[in-house]
């Protein structure tokens, strides 16, 4: 979805100015979540799902552009829990799709704090800027939004296992990364500056 290339040079860099990265993970149940719905009235709805511990593990970016300020949402899944090679590897997706300087912002896990995560931002040191999250902030990261919007896309229903459950992250990641509106709005919804909007 984002612009592929390598880096250009510091001219090119200064004029096309930095993208905004905010970076968070989150994790799916087979176990569904539940919420409030629509029944025929004396008519519980019952959601039936088989009682497994698998799960689908996902890291994603709410990108922000530095020219028109252009949103984008970049994510990886997988069925085990996110390690530091795994943010590594994601953090070297982003800067092969963003071009120039990229601000990653993120919450201080320790999942951002180990030696892959380390060696990746001491190679990309020119470009890739960290900037840790206040902690117990999580209203100031737009990522929260899309993981939020996924529950509810997913809630009250069963999957037959890991594959069918990751499969549906995918397909409302992917509605997701086609409605820059949507994603705007978890902008908007954050306690973000007021340029961001």
């Amino acid at each position: 979805m984002g612009l592929g290339g390598v880096a250009p040079g510091k001219k090119n860099t200064a004029r096309l100015g930095a993208h905004l990265a905010f970076v968070d993970e989150s994790g799916f149940l087979l176990i569904p979540t539940v919420r409030k719905t629509w029944a025929p009235r004396g008519m519980t709805p019952v959601c039936r799902h088989p009682f497994r511990r698998e799960k689908v593990s996902a890291i994603s970016a709410v990108t922000v552009s530095p020219q028109k300020k252009r949103v984008g949402l970049y994510f990886r899944l997988q069925e085990t829990n996110f390690r530091c090679a795994d943010v590594a590897a994601f953090l070297r997706h982003l800067l092969r799709h963003l071009r120039g300087h990229v601000f990653v912002l993120w919450d201080n896990a320790g999942i951002h704090r180990g030696e892959e995560v380390k060696r990746v931002r001491w190679r990309y040191r020119r470009r890739l800027h960290v900037v840790p999250l206040p902690a117990y902030a999580p209203e100031l990261n737009p990522d929260e939004g899309v993981w939020g919007h996924a529950k509810r896309a997913l809630s009250n229903g069963g999957m037959e296992d890991a594959d069918v459950l990751g499969k549906e992250v995918r397909r409302v990641m992917r509605h997701l990364r086609r409605s820059p509106r949507l994603i705007r709005g978890f902008i908007r919804h954050s306690g973000l500056p007021l340029f961001l909007r």
